[in-house]
């Protein structure tokens, strides 16, 4: 089991939607990894970082789900992976299959704010149910929350949608997205840099689902790594 993160409670508090949004993960619980896991264009996304991070780098996952790919693959590598989850059924999966990273339930929204306390932050289509603004104040949290030099990586289902009704894995869920163009600016306006902006399609091994259009985007905070140094573990 990793160590938390200094200065990062947990703090277990579900906000307006969690509940909501909760619901389609737990019902679909590991048939959501058997549809995702092995999204190709995940997977480098996750190469790009293990080839980026410093060693034992603090990684926080948004939205983990079961914990696989993600959480499990930087954790195998000495990562320390806090992720947190507003489903239930994901968070308890996440624990029994990746022992070694920390998964606690909450929605990002309610997560207190901790400057410069990750090497990376990973929200693979875990922002995709809270309302625009929300969304936007997210990000930009996100960017302040990253340490000099950190990464984020974000993937998302671009779309012109707000709070829209949209059927998806046999479940009914309300969506939020932006268009293609305009996830790139959000990142820059939160003070981050643009490294990697991705268009790819997608055909779920699912009954009923066609193609989905995905946004992989990498994004760096300007800074020196080297001249951010962890706290102690216990402080």
């Amino acid at each position: 089991m990793t160590q938390e993160p200094a200065g990062v409670p947990v703090p277990g508090v579900k906000v307006d939607g969690s509940e909501e949004a909760a619901r389609p993960f737990d019902t679909l619980g590991l048939t959501y990894e058997k549809t995702y896991a092995h999204l190709p264009e995940q997977l480098a996304a996750i190469d790009w970082l293990l080839a980026k991070l410093p060693e034992a780098a603090r990684v926080l996952d948004i939205g983990p789900g079961t914990g696989r790919p993600t959480a499990e693959r930087l954790s195998a590598a000495g990562h320390q992976v806090l992720g947190y989850d507003v489903s239930r059924t994901m968070v308890d999966l996440a624990r029994a299959q990746v022992p070694a990273a920390r998964f606690e339930l909450s929605d990002v929204r309610a997560l207190p704010d901790t400057p410069g306390a990750w090497d990376a932050v990973t929200a693979f289509f875990s922002l995709l149910q809270m309302p625009r603004t929300d969304l936007d104040t997210t990000l930009a949290r996100i960017a302040n929350w990253l340490a000099p030099g950190g990464l984020f990586v974000l993937a998302a289902v671009p779309l012109d949608i707000d709070d829209a009704e949209i059927e998806w894995m046999g479940q009914t869920i309300r969506a939020t997205s932006y268009p293609a163009e305009v996830y790139p600016e959000l990142l820059r306006t939160a003070g981050l840099e643009v490294v990697h902006n991705q268009l790819s399609v997608f055909h779920p091994d699912f009954p009923g689902m066609g193609a989905e259009e995905h946004q992989f985007l990498y994004a760096r905070k300007p800074g020196d790594p080297a001249a951010h140094a962890h706290a102690p573990a216990d402080s």
